[in-house]
């Protein structure tokens, strides 16, 4: 007996980050994709005793944390450097998912963007393990597109 179409979720382990619509590099890890916010009580001077209301107040993002091993493109550092020296280089970007044929099915579009931290590799002679940096960026929004 037919149950109806099959929709499987999406993996997590084909992404890419675009900022300003270039491919940068390769990431192997992204978190930070939430969007949260304060509630705010409010009370009338007519509504029930012990009694309040909530209200919708100010919507905050987190920031998007990148990881990723260590290559010779140093574009991400001579940005973050821009940023540190005061030019104010805010650039907009996406996280793109994509499904097992390498297709693009969702985006995380952010705007605004810099580069808050970059933190280097943990290193260790005795270890085999890749080098890995991390990246922070900030921003000032985030809008998901399935595209329906």
């Amino acid at each position: 007996m037919a149950t109806g179409d099959r929709n499987d979720p999406f993996r997590g382990h084909n992404f890419r980050l675009e900022i300003d619509g270039i491919t940068l590099a390769g990431f192997t890890e992204v978190s930070g994709l939430d969007i949260d916010g304060d509630a705010v009580d409010y009370r009338e001077g007519n509504d029930p005793v012990n009694w309040t209301r909530k209200l919708p107040a100010l919507r905050k993002q987190t920031n998007i944390m990148l990881k990723r091993g260590i290559t010779s493109n140093t574009e991400l550092w001579e940005w973050h450097r821009a940023i540190a020296e005061g030019d104010p280089d805010r650039r907009d970007g996406a996280v793109i998912l994509m499904n097992e044929a390498r297709e693009d099915v969702g985006r995380w579009n952010f705007r605004a963007a810099w580069p808050n931290k970059i933190t280097g590799p943990q290193l260790n002679a005795t270890g085999t393990e890749v080098a890995v940096e991390s990246l922070e960026l900030c921003h000032e929004g985030l809008e998901i597109d399935f595209g329906s």
